[in-house]
């Protein structure tokens, strides 16, 4: 049973850790814009160790797309040494009705 409006592929979900200089330069505004624009849901917050995290949900290749997006690209004055995707799953029906900064 797919999901409405699912693509091919279906939905899936990830975290992410984006680290580098990903703090103070809009990051998580980016990235919560970025995100809407691909229809992705998810969330964006700050970490105490300096990076950025969250989960990205939609379909798979829309995710790819942030995900390519969140590891070279980031927000214009960002510097991202690397970002790391884990607990990749599908998922029958989002689980997020937006995407949201998370303070």
């Amino acid at each position: 049973v797919r999901a409405a409006g699912a693509a091919p592929g279906g939905l899936v979900s990830v975290e992410y850790e984006v680290f580098g200089k990903v703090q103070g330069v809009f990051f998580r505004k980016y990235t919560q814009a970025e995100g809407r624009r691909l229809g992705l849901v998810g969330w964006v917050q700050n970490t105490s160790q300096g990076s950025v995290r969250g989960q990205l949900q939609g379909p798979a290749g829309r995710v790819r797309e942030l995900q390519h997006w969140l590891r070279n690209t980031g927000s214009p004055q960002s510097r991202i040494s690397r970002a790391e995707f884990r607990n990749e799953r599908k998922i029958e029906a989002l689980e997020h009705e937006d995407f949201q900064i998370v303070k």
